[in-house]
């Protein structure tokens, strides 16, 4: 029988894998390996380094509980300080010293009969461990645009996702394909260096006002005074569940969920003069059909002279630039794609091949059915395996509630394994079933199924048609981390 190397092994550096290894550390399981792509912590702060990314939900949220950052200089923290607050967290916890940078995992194969899993990488190397987690993250893989010709521009082509600073825009003509949460930021910062930024929009985002303000060094004091930490956090979160989690999740028993198109109209009107420019830029679907964007300066810059909204159908990319179905070419030095993620595609989530109990893949087997997990953990037939943003587990507030949520629940079913002794864990099918009945059950009470969000082409859906959030507050998560039946799982020698 062959002895696992390590407890556990972590995938992904971002936020998701900082919070599980930390975690594990505190409940005394540090016998784990954290394999990470890149040469540093952060993941999604890490990869994405785009003119304006910032957090779109207020810093005191987008934080852990237990690690509460006096450093914000924003309300709404830029990317750098996100970037800066992973180190932070990295060296704080010790946990460098055991995380494998610059190393990219190539697929994982559970072993039947040692009950463990085999990690391959691309040193060419195999570790093993009892169990493995998967925090790869959901914001890692860029969507890259199906339209012929794509690979053809003859310039400069970069997504938001993989910004190349090397560029210099100033004075280039540039368009953007996608208004996204990514465009949102980028387009603002852009324009003012531009010659001319040409935006080709498929579906408008509702936009509505960010209240972001800077952070003077007297204010930050006064907020490190006794009790000022949690108190921000309590009002931060507060904001997140009633402007996003509460309208998205009850917007059938939420009155006022449908007045928030009103106020985006509302502040739409007063942001844009061209009539003709705001109404294409006015969504045809409910506020929260898709996550909204937040920014201040977003649809103001429509008015200037030298951004020009496209909303014909791109028809493909050729050597000088972009066509439409309208016959036009708009010639541009620099293309910029802001197409977002792979978000609801299981077969990028995990970024790798993973392959279960008796053979079966994880691709082929949600190739055979709807995306479904229990309580957004773990799978049947894929024992010992645990995802941090698995289907139906997060309600689309803070990360890093998710999170939180999500490492209590993996390490009570490890610390339950380590009572009974048991090297295999595996959640019941009856258990899955049972969870996803429920998923359904409550799911029409959610925004995604009103006829408001037809026209909405949101990521939120999947291949079959499935918005894979859970249906709960932030408060009913948890509580059912901390309270889900252990007898939902297989524990076994």
């Amino acid at each position: 029988m062959t002895v696992p190397r390590y407890d556990t092994v972590i995938v992904g550096a971002g936020f998701s894998g900082i919070g599980t290894a930390i975690t594990l550390d505190k409940s005394r399981m540090g016998n784990y390996l954290v394999i990470e792509a890149g040469d540093g912590p952060g993941g999604t702060w890490y990869w994405n380094t785009y003119p304006g990314i910032a957090v779109d939900i207020p810093s005191f949220s987008y934080q852990f509980s237990f690690e509460k950052s006096p450093n914000w200089t924003r309300t709404y923290a830029p990317g750098r300080e996100l970037k800066a607050y992973a180190e932070h967290c990295v060296d704080k916890y010790d946990l460098r010293r055991k995380i494998r940078f610059n190393t990219k995992v190539l697929g994982a194969t559970f072993d039947d009969d040692d009950n463990l899993w085999r990690v391959h990488l691309d040193t060419g190397e195999s570790v093993t461990a009892r169990f493995l987690v998967n925090a790869s993250g959901v914001l890692i893989t860029p969507n890259m645009p199906d339209i012929d010709g794509v690979d053809s521009f003859a310039g400069v082509t970069m997504h938001t996702a993989r910004w190349d600073h090397a560029q210099d825009l100033t004075g280039k003509r540039v368009a953007i394909i996608g208004t996204g949460a990514s465009a949102v930021q980028v387009i603002p910062e852009i324009a003012p260096i531009v010659e001319r930024l040409t935006v080709f929009q498929r579906t408008p985002i509702w936009c509505l006002p960010k209240p972001d303000v800077p952070l003077s060094p007297r204010t930050r004091r006064l907020m490190r005074l006794p009790g000022g930490p949690a108190l921000q956090r309590l009002l931060s979160q507060a904001y997140v569940e009633l402007t996003f989690t509460l309208p998205a999740q009850y917007f059938t028993l939420n009155p006022m969920a449908k007045n928030m198109s009103q106020f985006g109209k509302s502040y739409l009107r007063k942001q844009v003069h061209d009539p003709e420019v705001r109404d294409k830029l006015t969504p045809r679907y409910a506020v929260g059909c898709k996550r909204p964007g937040f920014h201040n300066t977003y649809l103001s810059t429509f008015n200037r002279d030298n951004v020009d909204l496209v909303t014909e159908p791109i028809d493909k990319i050729t050597g000088s630039g972009v066509a439409t179905v309208d016959g036009e070419t708009r010639d541009v030095d620099v293309l910029i794609l802001a197409t977002g993620f792979k978000v609801m595609d299981i077969e990028d989530n995990p970024t790798y091949p993973v392959t279960g109990a008796g053979g079966r893949s994880w691709s082929e087997h949600f190739s055979q059915r709807r995306l479904q997990s229990y309580e957004g953990v773990a799978v049947p037939g894929f024992p010992n395996f645990f995802t941090v943003f698995g289907p139906y587990g997060y309600v689309g507030n803070s990360y890093f509630s998710l999170i939180e949520t999500q490492t209590h629940h993996i390490v009570r079913c490890l610390k339950h394994a380590r009572r009974k002794r048991a090297d295999r864990v595996e959640v019941k099918q009856e258990a899955n079933d049972r969870y996803f009945a429920e998923m359904m059950r409550k799911r029409h009470r959610q925004i995604f199924w009103q006829d408001t969000c037809k026209d909405a082409r949101s990521y939120y859906f999947d291949k079959n048609g499935d918005v894979p959030l859970r249906s709960a507050s932030t408060l009913q998560t948890y509580w059912r981390a901390r309270r889900f039946p252990l007898t939902d799982y297989e524990f076994s020698p």
